[in-house]
């Protein structure tokens, strides 16, 4: 049986763990933590990725721990003036084949690891810091910080944004600073009274800054991410905390429903946004990179799990059906590398649009978009189609299923009550 290993327990780690296992591979996903923890926030599934989770059973689970939107809102953030209002629920699922979820990152990390830990028992290792790896014709080894060595058929580097096995494959990382801060909370939606979010996936656009609303745990949750411009602070750090006079100084004369939601919150967190142009390759011998590893994305167009999540189902998918592995490895790169950096370019340009700071700048793009969104409702969801419309499962070849492979308990488990700002 040949064997995949891993590195990095998260949403694209665990998924891919997931897809290998249905094919049959022996799985070993490695993770340097002793315990797999996410600081509190929540994440937006669309529909191109629940499709991925439907092939694996567990999109029933996702429903139930999730939060589904009524519609794709743009506010202005000030005034609060709907500029655009696209409507979800069914017509997601009429229209994309899936629906489209909020989800807490704790709930579906969850899922996941309950989800493996059925089906492939023995495959999650924790406390195994991979610092590298050999590849030779016919084996890859990862090498762990206490000198430790496993060998496997293959290595998926699925470990993050600050990728190990990327800066081995490719050199030191170079990204460049944006020039934007990134603040998150959730909060209780009791606490927030009449300014609670609406029930939709919100964006919120002002001058050097957009914000953005949605609601987790059947809406009983309001997450909060704000995006301001400012060149004051660089750390690139997703636990660093920030104080809520610098947050709420930062969105001091918007929309009530923005200011609440920080002052509600019991903590704000907040990192520096950088940007990564697209790499020259993934590919190593018998490693490859997966996600955040591969090809990480600013968050203005909420795709980066999703991409990790379609890369998994596309490795396992060519990994089984391929004649070698090479061969499976470079269709799996010719086939996700033009997408992945298509929304890396999209997330780029998202934020020009989304922080129009002159008033000329504001009425020549919101203008045209508040019309539209009145003469053709219909408009913003045919914007989403290349996006949501896509579906892995057909873009790849026909997954071969082992036998054995049973549905997850993670169908029917509930979610984790967590506090709301643990992971």
């Amino acid at each position: 049986m040949p064997k995949a290993l891993i590195v990095g327990s998260g949403i694209g780690g665990l998924t891919a763990a997931l897809c290998f296992d249905l094919i049959g591979w022996d799985v070993q996903l490695l993770e340097r933590s002793d315990d797999i923890r996410e600081v509190g926030a929540g994440i937006q599934i669309s529909p191109n990725a629940m499709k991925v989770f439907k092939r694996l059973g567990l999109d029933q689970a996702l429903a139930n721990a999730g939060f589904a939107p009524d519609a794709i809102e743009l506010r202005m953030g000030i005034s609060g003036m709907d500029l655009i209002r696209a409507p979800l629920g069914t017509i997601a699922m009429r229209r994309w084949g899936a629906p489209y979820l909020h989800i807490h990152r704790a709930d579906l990390i969850s899922i996941l690891k309950t989800a493996l830990n059925d089906r492939a028992p023995n495959a999650l290792q924790l406390g195994h810091r991979v610092v590298g790896y050999n590849t030779s014709s016919d084996t890859v080894f990862a090498e762990l910080a206490d000198g430790a060595h496993f060998p496997g058929d293959l290595l998926v580097g699925a470990d993050g944004i600050h990728s190990t096995i990327r800066e081995q494959m490719v050199g030191p990382d170079s990204p460049r600073f944006t020039g934007n801060v990134a603040w998150r909370a959730v909060v209780p939606v009791e606490r927030l009274g009449d300014d609670a979010p609406r029930g939709v996936a919100g964006a919120w656009m002002g001058k050097g800054k957009h914000a953005v609303t949605y609601l987790l745990k059947d809406g009983r949750v309001a997450n909060f991410v704000g995006v301001v411009e400012r060149d004051d602070w660089t750390q690139e750090s997703w636990t660093e905390e920030g104080s809520k006079t610098e947050a709420l100084k930062d969105f001091s004369d918007w929309h009530p429903t923005i200011t609440r939601l920080i002052k509600e919150a019991d903590r704000l967190y907040r990192w520096a946004l950088f940007d990564r142009a697209p790499l020259p390759g993934w590919i190593d011998g018998h490693a490859v990179l997966l996600g955040d590893a591969a090809h990480p994305m600013l968050p203005f167009m909420a795709q980066g799990s999703a991409m990790a999540i379609e890369d998994a189902w596309a490795l396992a998918a060519f990994m089984a059906s391929e004649p070698s592995r090479a061969e499976a490895l470079w269709a799996y790169q010719a086939l996700r590398y033009p997408r992945t950096s298509a929304m890396q370019k999209g997330s780029r340009a998202n934020a020009k649009t989304f922080h129009k700071r002159t008033r000329a700048g504001q009425l020549s793009t919101y203008g045209p978009m508040w019309l539209a969104g009145r003469l053709f409702p219909a408009l913003g969801l045919k914007r989403q189609d290349p996006i949501y419309g896509y579906d892995i499962t057909e873009k790849t070849p026909n997954m071969p299923v082992r036998e054995d492979a049973k549905p997850s308990s993670a169908k029917s488990a509930a979610p984790p009550e967590l506090p709301s700002q643990d992971r």
